[in-house]
């Protein structure tokens, strides 16, 4: 108890108000304060960081969606244009086919009716023709009138054949073009689905590749941020290590010269005290040795 009072004396009047322990406490709190504010700052800005990487992705995959979106709605506008352009074409192919087939069958009706409205007025001019002349032709022309009828059979049978033949070489010829223009409506169509069906594959095997591609890049940025995260944590890891050592060195020189200085105090004070024994013996002694004087 009285070492511990002297060495408290005499440390405050060495170092003053302020006693070692406290000012080293005082110094390893600035310290720590310090380092958090350090490790803090670093923390945040790694944040601020991780943020703005994930803002860029969302607002990268944002914009491809909205690219995607809008380049399917091109293509199915596209798809539908062409859709109607090719129903609107053959509809307009059927009406000019029925048009003309009505056209004809209007002009195959005139035609009947021409002809029949010939032989009619060709029998009522041969009737009113013979009838005034009829008894004395008769008789004088019997035989140019047989003849004549059978040349008449004959005109009328080589113009029915001809007539006939005709018909069989229109309706040949007609057959023949519908044949052509359905071959050529069979040609388009297969063309068409075959365009079609390239312009498929092509599209698949191009949004296969671009999910290939952003897959890659997905991942290649999940594996550089896993690389970048694993770099900052080994490197604020080695940090932490160094400075965790550093402090645990810095408390171990601290600790080393707080027990030297106490030594050296324990010292002082030892010294201090013989002296102080060895001055009270002696003022003893001599106070004694005075008293013996006095009594001589």
């Amino acid at each position: 108890y009285l070492a511990r009072k002297f060495f408290y004396l005499w440390a405050k009047m060495t170092f003053g108000q302020v006693l070692p322990s406290k000012a080293r406490c005082f110094h390893d709190q600035k310290i720590l304060q310090k380092t958090f504010g350090e490790w803090k700052e670093q923390w945040t800005v790694c944040r601020e960081r991780k943020l703005s990487l994930r803002a860029d992705n969302h607002y990268r995959r944002l914009i491809y969606n909205l690219v995607f979106k809008s380049w399917r709605a091109f293509a199915c506008q596209q798809q539908g244009k062409r859709n109607k352009y090719y129903v609107a074409e053959s509809h307009a192919k059927k009406q000019n086919m029925l048009r003309t087939w009505q056209r004809w069958l209007v002009y195959v009706d005139v035609q009947r009716t021409k002809h029949g409205m010939q032989s009619v007025a060709l029998a009522f001019r041969e009737r009113s023709c013979l009838r005034i002349s009829w008894a004395v032709w008769k008789r004088q022309h019997y035989k140019k009138c047989t003849g004549h009828k059978m040349n008449i059979l004959a005109l009328q049978h080589w113009a029915q054949s001809l007539q006939f033949r005709a018909w069989l070489q229109w309706r040949e010829l007609y057959l023949y073009t519908q044949n052509e223009k359905q071959k050529e409506t069979r040609a388009v169509a297969h063309y068409q689905h075959w365009e079609l069906r390239r312009c498929m594959g092509a599209w698949l095997g191009y949004l296969n590749l671009h999910r290939v591609k952003k897959r890659q890049n997905e991942l290649a940025q999940e594996f550089h941020q896993s690389r970048m995260l694993q770099r900052c944590f080994s490197d604020w890891r080695l940090s932490w290590e160094c400075r965790r050592r550093m402090r645990a060195h810095q408390r171990d020189l601290e600790k080393q010269a707080a027990r030297i200085a106490l030594q050296r105090v324990f010292a002082h004070w030892k010294h201090y005290v013989v002296l102080c024994v060895e001055e009270a013996q002696q003022c003893e002694l001599a106070e004694k040795h005075y008293k013996c004087h006095l009594l001589v």
